[in-house]
């Protein structure tokens, strides 16, 4: 069982900056792939970045590739994601994700795949 804790989110100007953090309970946090989905009013939740449990493997969603890097610290239980160039396109509930790599495969973009959800953090980009 992991349990997930989203921060940092806010409001921020396009072309701006914020640090996501997700902190994670449990023992086996080392063990799970984590990623970051977000979702707007309206809209589907979607896959923004994913990271491997060693931290070796990382994938984003074209849509913030070369803005946005996904991090993790296993000593410290914590998933982190660095969102750069904001644009209000980006506006949405940022939620933070883990999941068991064996039973996810290379698909990380489904959110069906993901076992544990955090409660979300809010970001508003203002244009």
């Amino acid at each position: 069982q992991v349990q997930l804790v989203e921060s940092g989110g806010g409001l921020v100007q396009a072309g701006g900056s914020l640090r996501l953090s997700c902190a994670a309970s449990g023992r086996t946090f080392r063990r799970y792939a984590m990623g970051w989905f977000r979702q707007a009013p309206g809209k589907e939740r979607e896959f923004v970045a994913g990271i491997s449990w060693s931290g070796s493997n990382t994938d984003y969603a074209d849509s913030v590739k070369g803005r946005f890097t996904i991090s993790r610290d296993n000593a410290k239980n914590t998933v982190d994601l660095q969102m750069n160039s904001l644009k209000p396109e980006d506006t949405a509930v940022y939620y933070c994700a883990a999941g068991d790599p064996q039973a996810m495969g290379a698909n990380w973009s489904s959110k069906y795949k993901w076992n544990y959800w955090g409660q979300g953090t809010q970001v508003t980009v203002s244009s």
